[in-house]
């Protein structure tokens, strides 16, 4: 498959378990262009914190470590990763799935500072190369010119069955009415913050993945980029 632009830009956003990361990384992977998991560096702001025992609900001094810290995005040095999370050289990736860090990535997505550094970073990744970029701001704030804008969505307990699955395969002791509770709290934070709502944005293609399978889903976005003449 050849892209028509050398510097392709696909933004993804939609809310979490509707199919972003792994249909995003395997459509990076079919179109041999950059993956870039915004929602690992929210991840890694949250893991910064817990590490240096600060409050996540107080911005200043977790915008300050977070400017002096190194955040990278690696490729997956493991099968069933998307991506691997490099903080000041430590590969932070295992831990970046637990339940408190899940909680704190939406706690610390709220400030307007820390979203103001990760948005500078995230639009310095994509410049001048092609990205299949993922998160809740990238049609509306990282990337609103992108070629092409995607809302990824699906029905809640849709949703909230993929969601279990991870926790279930990482360990975790949660039931689905937990993560169903969890996931509206989840929601609410996203769509409700005054920095960068999670939205559905103008000219943005909604794709509910509720009944689609990872390869259905990258199949459909590849089809929507062909009808706009961008790949062949």
């Amino acid at each position: 498959m050849r892209l028509k632009k050398k510097d392709l830009q696909i933004a993804i956003d939609g809310p979490v378990g509707a199919g972003k990361s792994v249909g995003a990384f395997n459509l990076a992977k079919k179109l041999n262009i950059l993956y870039v998991y915004t929602g690992a560096m929210y991840r890694a702001v949250a893991w910064l914190g817990l590490k240096n025992n600060l409050d996540l609900k107080k911005e200043k001094p977790l915008v300050k470590l977070t400017k002096q810290s190194q955040i990278k995005l690696a490729k997956p040095s493991q099968p069933g990763r998307v991506c691997d999370v490099i903080v000041n050289g430590q590969n932070i990736t295992d831990e970046l799935f637990l339940p408190r860090i899940h909680w704190g990535s939406s706690q610390v997505a709220v400030f307007p500072k820390i979203r103001e550094h990760l948005v500078s970073l995230q639009q310095k990744i994509a410049r001048n190369q092609a990205v299949v970029m993922e998160g809740r701001d990238i049609t509306t704030v990282v990337l609103p010119q992108a070629d092409l804008k995607i809302y990824l969505t699906a029905n809640l307990k849709v949703r909230a069955k993929r969601r279990l699955k991870d926790l279930l395969k990482a360990g975790e002791k949660y039931s689905l009415e937990q993560v169903i509770k969890e996931i509206k709290k989840r929601d609410a934070n996203d769509m409700q913050r005054k920095k960068d709502p999670l939205k559905i944005a103008s000219g943005v293609w909604v794709l509910d993945t509720s009944k689609l399978t990872i390869k259905q889903e990258v199949a459909m976005i590849i089809n929507k980029l062909k009808q706009l003449d961008l790949v062949e």
